[in-house]
């Protein structure tokens, strides 16, 4: 898929890093690199995942799924939650502040809130 390649084509570029360079970072050969940008062979899983996680970017924006390194689904309030907090005004408070885009928090934490608010149902 030509976007993927255009993806980690400016995913390198972004980060001034040769092919070279990024192939010994991520255990292939500099051939490879140029063969996943320009489109001519598909990248191993593996690799693409290597993306994702060195570059901090999700897979739906590996695969051109958004146009938002952080991902398609990032918005994401999962139901427990909001109904958890409309009873709580703090606990409102608490989750916009985590699910706000510019919030420092991660999507890690808004993981682990919903487990411990599952875990609380039980």
């Amino acid at each position: 898929m030509k976007i993927i390649g255009e993806r980690l084509l400016a995913l390198r570029e972004g980060m001034k890093l040769s092919q070279a360079k990024l192939a010994s970072l991520c255990g292939s050969t500099q051939a490879n690199i140029y063969r996943y940008e320009a489109d001519k062979t598909s990248p191993p899983f593996s690799i693409l995942l290597w993306y994702a996680d060195y570059f901090d970017v999700s897979m739906d924006y590996i695969f051109g799924r958004c146009d938002d390194p952080k991902g398609k689904l990032y918005e994401y309030k999962p139901d427990l939650l909001l109904e958890k907090a409309a009873k709580n005004d703090e606990l409102r408070q608490f989750v916009e502040m985590c699910f706000d885009p510019n919030s420092p928090i991660n999507g890690r934490l808004k993981e682990i809130l919903v487990r411990m608010l599952q875990e609380g149902n039980q």
